[in-house]
């Protein structure tokens, strides 16, 4: 903030001010400070910089005025201690992971992850030599016979993609702790403001800023939050010799994204609400999945753990893939685009699109059917947006 303030501040407060710093020109609106590197007035003040003595940037590949404002301000929203932002949601997730595990480590997984995401962990992390085992992150049965004595890192997302199933968060951060691993939580889909991570008990936590962050289509971002220590033992070293930084210009982006999250994603939780309840009456819809319905497969958990829906819907239709297409074509307002959380509705077949590396049974084993659809619900009028997906049913029914 730039004034201090003995109040504590609500969370749409802070998304408008927190870590706001200005130049001498005093601007109202964030600095965009689009620079490489630095310049010192000395030798010896540059020598003093690079040996941490000095406070201050020396290059913007793991340091800048813009993008260190972005993440004080999402430190403020997440309840965080310090952050990293990176240049995507999977920069995020495979530094997250990576950072902390060696050769010889073991990572446990929940199997409902995204199609990149599952690829890090049960592709990528072999190639290094760190042994991955998947699991229903819904079983806590399945997490406990999943640890072994070099379990480093539990790694899960919830609601997952696209299914939207929902991980008791709390109970694996106490396996975790037992075990001596760490939680790394996905909680893009649930986003800062309806799910609390660090506050279930979870270590870190990752974002697509990409999705509700941004929110309006116009740039790729993502971010790590965890405690300074770990930050510091683990991530920070990593961060700075690999590269997967943030550009300034997107954290400025990424900022002005931040003034108006609670607003587009009150509206857009309250639209998804109103939308799933018109898909559950419909005879054509096989299934509705929705973290604010009380049909929802782990609702007592949804209950404990959120304090809304989503903006996301996932459904099934009861028909075939080309029955499934032909309502995508029909949509006139809802976007064909395997993105999510924006301002405009888009919808998506995870089984030809974000899941389509998976094989059949993997795709079974999840739950996505060649008529499973994803429905990201976006600002447009409610009652606009529920005509068009009806028209759509119709035109297939």
């Amino acid at each position: 903030m730039t004034k201090a303030t003995a109040r504590e501040l609500s969370v749409q407060t802070k998304l408008v001010h927190e870590g706001t710093t200005r130049s001498g020109f005093g601007e109202t609106s964030e600095a965009l400070y689009l620079t490489q590197g630095f310049v010192y007035e000395t030798a010896e003040a540059a020598e003093a910089r690079f040996k941490g003595d000095d406070p201050g940037f020396v290059y913007s590949r793991y340091g800048n005025p813009t993008v260190e404002m972005f993440e004080k301000r999402m430190c403020a929203l997440e309840g965080a201690e310090d952050a990293r932002a990176m240049a995507s949601g999977m920069a995020a997730v495979t530094a997250a992971l990576v950072c902390q595990v060696s050769a010889g480590d073991h990572v446990v997984a929940a199997r409902a992850l995204f199609g990149s995401c599952r690829w890090v962990v049960d592709t990528l992390l072999p190639r290094l030599g760190v042994a991955s085992t998947l699991v229903d992150g819904t079983r806590m049965e399945e997490w406990q016979a999943a640890v072994q004595p070099n379990t480093k890192v539990f790694f899960l997302e919830s609601p997952t993609n696209p299914t939207l199933e929902v991980i008791d968060i709390a109970a694996v951060a106490r396996l975790a702790d037992a075990s001596g691993a760490r939680l790394v939580v996905d909680n893009v889909f649930a986003t800062p403001l309806l799910q609390k991570p660090l506050e279930l008990g979870a270590h870190i936590v990752v974002y697509s800023a990409t999705k509700h962050i941004d929110g309006q289509g116009r740039c790729l971002g993502g971010v790590v939050l965890s405690s300074k220590e770990w930050i510091d033992e683990h991530l920070h070293d990593y961060f700075r010799h690999t590269g997967p930084s943030l550009s300034p210009f997107n954290a400025w982006t990424l900022l002005k994204g931040l003034e108006t999250l609670p607003l587009r994603v009150r509206q857009q939780t309250e639209t998804a609400g109103r939308i799933a309840e018109l898909l559950a009456s419909k005879s054509i819809v096989k299934r509705v999945i929705y973290p604010g319905r009380p049909d929802h497969p782990q609702a007592d958990i949804v209950a404990k753990q959120m304090s809304g829906g989503s903006t996301l819907i996932c459904f099934e239709l009861d028909t075939d893939k080309k029955r499934a297409f032909a309502f995508e074509n029909a949509l006139q307002i809802i976007q064909i685009s395997n993105n999510l959380g924006d301002a405009k509705s888009l919808v998506t077949h995870p089984a030809t699109t974000t899941h389509k590396n998976l094989s059949d049974e993997a795709r079974a084993e999840l739950g996505i059917s060649d008529s499973t659809l994803r429905l990201s619900i976006g600002l447009e009028d409610g009652d606009d947006l529920l005509t068009d997906v009806e028209e759509a049913l119709a035109a297939i029914g």
